[in-house]
């Protein structure tokens, strides 16, 4: 339900994002649940496997090893039930050609530590915090079953985006807010701009030729 997350705490992620999901993608996301939903499974392997892949990368920081073995879970758990929705609604799961979002994301992210490792936690932060805002601009115009449960991951969501930025900041040796800035606008850019392919965190559906 709504209430599982704060106002405040919605409030602040939506001011961390640069812009909010476009009409016409909502619009399409509404004509193609079975894409969306087929993504959205494969989605949550992606985020189990980035959050143990900072657990195998930071042996060494007690914190991030807690955090990521959390949300790992949480993610995996996220994905079995997506999977169950898939089954119930007669869809078979497969993988699909991903969006080009996450290579946008992280194609400028700097090479060299501790900058790397900043860079890498910032991503995170935007691609759950983009996450939570899609489940939140969707949920009112699914039907009741999709819409249930979109509104349940807006809490977990809302605290991985706070966890991802807390962790960025605790490893960085100067502050955080130029980099946020930068990747904000790579962000807005990508949610923005037209998208040959529909998938979860594509950008605004290009025109049919």
């Amino acid at each position: 339900m709504m209430e599982l997350v704060s106002q405040s705490d919605l409030d602040n992620l939506l001011k961390f994002l640069p812009c909010r999901s476009p009409q016409a993608w909502i619009d399409e996301a509404l004509r193609q649940e079975e894409i969306l939903l087929l993504n959205h499974c494969y989605l949550e392997q992606c985020a189990a496997r980035t959050a143990l892949g900072l657990m195998f990368r930071c042996p060494d920081k007690p914190d991030v090893l807690i955090k990521m073995s959390k949300l790992a879970r949480e993610e995996l758990r996220h994905f079995e039930k997506v999977h169950e929705l898939l089954t119930k609604r007669g869809y078979t799961y497969k993988i699909l050609k991903p969006s080009r979002y996450a290579g946008l994301m992280h194609e400028p992210a700097r090479r060299k530590e501790p900058g790397n490792l900043t860079d890498t936690l910032i991503i995170g932060a935007y691609i759950e915090a983009r996450s939570c805002e899609r489940f939140y601009s969707l949920a009112p115009h699914m039907d009741e079953e999709i819409s249930a449960f979109f509104r349940s991951l807006l809490k977990s969501e809302a605290r991985h985006f706070r966890d991802y930025l807390t962790l960025a900041q605790h490893y960085s040796d100067e502050p955080i807010e130029a980099r946020v800035a930068f990747f904000g606008e790579v962000e807005q850019k990508a949610i923005e701009s037209e998208d040959d392919l529909f998938r979860f965190h594509s950008g605004v559906p290009a025109e049919p030729n």
